[in-house]
Parts: C-alpha cells; structure tokens; sequence
C-alpha cells in the first residue's frame, strides 16, 4: 500500500472495532509509509514511553498570522509553487513558522491539532545534547576529556581515546553501519534493541543485543581515527546520553525536563520511547507538539533567553552557530552544499548562524538567526530521506522570510 498526500483520500489505518487484519498495524513496519502517516502521532499507543514532563506555565508565543500558503516561490529545481501545494507535497502534518518575533503561521494536516504529539526522529539528538549543554556549563561533563571518563566501559570499546566532542561531533572512528533499509544493519539492531522492532522474519538474533547499552558495548571496531572524519551515526547521541545519565544519577527524560523542557516553558508534556532497560532512545525517541518543538528552536534563537531567563547556556548557542565545524561528508552535502555538523546540529551554511534539527522522514526545526526566523515541520515522508523534499521545504522558509520579514 503505497503513501498518501493529505490531499487525497486516507486508507483508515487503525479504524474499527477491532481494526480489520490487513489495516491494524504492522510492528515490522510501523515507521514506514502509510503506516507512519498515523503512527507518528500515537507512539505511546503501541510502545513503551517515559514522559518527559512540562512547566507549570507555558511560554508565550504571541501571534500575528498571514496569510503564507498563497506565496508563490521558485524552487531549487526552478519550478514555481506555492507553500500550500508544497505542504501537501511533502506531506506535511503540522507546520509553525515564526518571524520577527511572532508567529505567523500555524497549521494542522492530517489529523493533528496543537495538542498532538508527533515523533521526532532524530531531532531528538539536537534536544538532548541541547539538554546535556547545561552539564558542561556546571562542569559535570567536559568535552574535550575522554568519554571513558564519565563511562570507564567504553575503554573496552571502538570508543576508546574519543572525547565527548568527538561524540557530539560523530567524528569517532567507531564502525556502525546507519543502512536504514537493511533489516540487519547496526541501525536495523539499534531498532531491535530499543523496542521499536520485533526480530526480522527468518533473521537469527540470538547474538543482537537487548537494549541499546549492550549494543554499545559491542561496538568494538575502530575504523578511523577519532576526531578525523564526519559520519552520521545515531548511536553516537545515546553515548552521549548515557554519559548524561551516569553523571547525573537520573534517567534521560528526568534531564530534558529538568534542565530544558520545564524551563522553556513547554505547553504540553512530551514523551520518549524506552528501551528494556528504561532507558530513553536519544538517537530518535522523542515525542511532543508542534508548539513545543517551537519554542525549543525559538528559546535557541533567542541566544538561549525565554522569559528574561537562560535556559539554555549562552556558550552553547555560540559555538552551534560558529563553532569549530571541522568535517563534513560528500551525504551531508546532498542536503547542504556548504554546510558542517556540530553538537548534534546540522549547519545549513558554515558562513552563517542558521543551524538546523532534522529527523528522518523529514522533520525539522530550522533557526535562521539573520532572518530572525524559526520554521518547525513535522511530517511523514515516504521515504526515510528526501534531499528534493528538504530543499523544497527549506527553499519554501527563505521565501516566507523574504516575502514577510
């Protein structure tokens, strides 16, 4: 069953009582299309989840709306289109844009409302290591010292001799295979052992590991030299978070909530998928409305203030925007020609501030602090990756910036 646009007529998924065979939910393929169409806003519906809990009084996000979907714009293919026609096409589900300090545009497809939460993918990297910044502010983790320091285990591993920025860089040299196609790749384990995924039909996985700490633990093959290359690899986020866990005594949602989502003042509670273990998949577990994933990408456009107060630790903003971005890789440049990788954040142009949180099957929170612009994007694609999608979308903020700033 091939993905629908929210333009055209929606298979009901999940509908009835009970739901018939050939519509329930498939647990092998939940995050694909069409399945992720519906799934992506009912995680805890059909996986375990640990909330991670709101503040007791929302920020506030004053609005001034236009009228944007009628904006005409060329695309990066030279094709003419208007916002409207490239959220159908991209398959939007919510989609907030703020200017100048306001939002001016908030809209809801398929099915969700500004209470829904939808999955982040791998947004939720920027979160937690975001979350983790206030760690290295009151000197609990140190990026330039070993990883092995906060989890003496890693010394028997690929991770050995790597600092935590190298981590937060994906610049170890450690081997993990991120195939997201290929059922028994080291991500194919990864959806395994954090519970997203039973065991692939006919695959023996007696030696695949149980949650994602033993899976740590197994990575034992040093590729590269660490500090020497940039590759995208997921499992390099729940290092991290695990280092944030060990130093700090708590599990990770206790920590986005403590030290990021109650102080921002999130309007709803978010949610994280857990593991056997309990443990928090940073790489990609994170759940939460459109709203709040708002406020997060505007709390870091506004140097890290909400409210008059830092939430976020100035130092940390800096160095996203205009840190040491060292390595890039020619994947990375499909999305981004000249742009970097740092603090588990996607730098849109190195000669710029703009930065962005992307997640597979396009998510993304894009700051553009020149612009003075937040453009968040939740959807459900029907392909893990799209380049021609995100440059669309990417191309689509700039005009709405340029149209209205």
């Amino acid at each position: 069953m091939k993905s629908y646009k929210n333009s055209e007529t929606a298979p009901p998924i999940m509908q009835g009582a009970p739901p018939p065979p050939d519509m329930r939910l498939p647990m092998i393929d939940w995050d694909r299309p069409p399945w992720n169409r519906w799934a992506f806003q009912r995680v805890r519906e059909f996986l375990p989840t640990a909330p991670i809990r709101r503040g007791d009084t929302p920020s506030e996000l004053p609005a001034a709306h236009q009228d944007i979907e009628g904006l005409s714009y060329q695309t990066h293919t030279g094709e003419t289109k208007t916002i409207a026609r490239m959220m159908d096409d991209t398959y939007t589900d919510g989609m907030l844009i703020w200017l100048n300090g306001k939002v001016i545009h908030e809209s809801y497809h398929n099915g969700m409302d500004q209470r829904s939460v939808h999955l982040a993918q791998s947004v939720s990297k920027s979160i937690t290591a975001t979350a983790g910044a206030s760690l290295i502010e009151d000197g609990l983790l140190d990026p330039n010292a070993p990883i092995a320091e906060a989890l003496p285990e890693l010394a028997a591993t690929a991770w050995n001799g790597a600092t935590l920025q190298h981590v937060m860089d994906m610049a170890t040299g450690v081997r993990y295979n991120e195939t997201y196609d290929q059922r028994d790749s080291d991500v194919g384990k990864t959806d395994f052992a954090c519970g997203w995924k039973p065991a692939p039909e006919g695959e023996d996985v007696s030696d695949w590991p149980a949650c994602i700490w033993d899976q740590i633990l197994g990575l034992k093959v040093k590729e590269a030299e660490h500090g020497g290359r940039f590759l995208y690899r997921s499992i390099e986020t729940d290092v991290m978070a695990h280092a944030m866990e060990r130093v700090t005594g708590q599990r990770l949602p206790e920590i986005i909530s403590d030290r990021l989502w109650a102080p921002m003042g999130a309007e709803e509670d978010a949610n994280i998928t857990v593991d056997s273990s309990g443990y928090g998949l940073a790489c990609g577990g994170i759940s939460a409305s459109l709203r709040d994933f708002s406020r997060f990408g505007i709390a870091m456009l506004n140097d890290g203030m909400v409210d008059g107060k830092q939430i976020i630790p100035r130092a940390w903003v800096d160095d996203v925007r205009g840190g040491q971005h060292g390595h890039f890789s020619d994947d990375g440049r499909k999305y981004f020609p000249n742009g970097h990788y740092r603090n588990q954040f996607w730098i849109e142009d190195k000669d710029t501030q703009a930065h962005v949180c992307l997640g597979v099957f396009g998510q993304t929170i894009y700051v553009a602090p020149e612009q003075g612009l937040v453009a968040v994007k939740l959807s459900t694609w029907p392909d893990f990756q799209d380049a021609d999608m995100l440059a669309e979308a990417m191309t689509g903020f700039h005009a709405i910036a340029c149209e209205f700033g």
